[in-house]
């Protein structure tokens, strides 16, 4: 899952980049609003983290602009303003949640996880597709019921294929969602990651759709 950071405070953006990491999110983060506003507006995340108070534009005026501009990506605002008032205020300007500082980590990283599977459609964080359980919580796979022993990078293919598993992703979006806006990724390197995938998973798991993309089989489970 790709997540954008949006924090100005030096400490706590790598506090928040280091715990969303080792949860399995590909995290990007900025410091100001301007460069928050045109990323969220020209990008696509899982997710965006966004404090409010912001140099150059203010965490509520980008979440507003996002909103009028037609970014859907679900938005955790965190920020030390704590006045009941303003949370209202946020989740009018369409914040899905709100989690005021001091917070811990353990409580960002349930709540982040809720607002992408939500947005995904996907209530429960064990998500079952045929013969493949994919825990979202513990970061686990396994077939019939036997753990799979995969990669940080090979989880993150596998959740995101799980969490849209309605539909048929594209190369190219499985691509950002796995390296973001990383320049040195390569084109093939999908290919590559669903190859070790299927060796470890076995057929009829993962499929694909030629010229379109790849899906999960909803096969019967074992």
């Amino acid at each position: 899952m790709r997540v954008l950071v949006v924090e100005d405070e030096p400490r706590i953006a790598a506090d928040l980049e280091r715990a969303l990491k080792a949860a399995g999110f590909l995290v990007e983060a900025v410091a100001d609003g301007e460069t928050a506003w045109f990323r969220g507006g020209t990008e696509n995340y899982d997710l965006i983290v966004l404090d409010l108070n912001l140099p150059r534009l203010d965490g509520l005026t980008v979440l507003k602009r996002w909103r009028a501009e037609g970014c859907e990506s679900p938005v955790l605002i965190l920020t030390a303003r704590g006045a009941w008032t303003e949370r209202v205020e946020g989740i009018d300007a369409g914040a899905d949640d709100y989690l005021p500082k001091p917070f811990r980590m353990e409580e960002l990283i349930a709540r982040a996880r809720a607002l992408v599977r939500r947005a995904g459609g996907r209530g429960n964080a064990t998500q079952q597709i045929g013969r493949l359980t994919v825990d979202l919580n513990r970061m686990t796979a396994a077939i019939d019921g036997i753990p799979v022993p995969v990669t940080p990078l090979e989880f993150r293919l596998i959740s995101y294929l799980a969490l849209n598993r309605d539909r048929t992703v594209p190369p190219t979006e499985l691509l950002e969602h796995l390296y973001g806006d990383d320049e040195s990724r390569e084109a093939n390197a999908v290919e590559a990651i669903i190859t070790r995938l299927r060796r470890k998973l076995g057929p009829g798991v993962i499929g694909t759709r030629r010229g379109f993309g790849y899906h999960l089989e909803n096969g019967p489970a074992a």
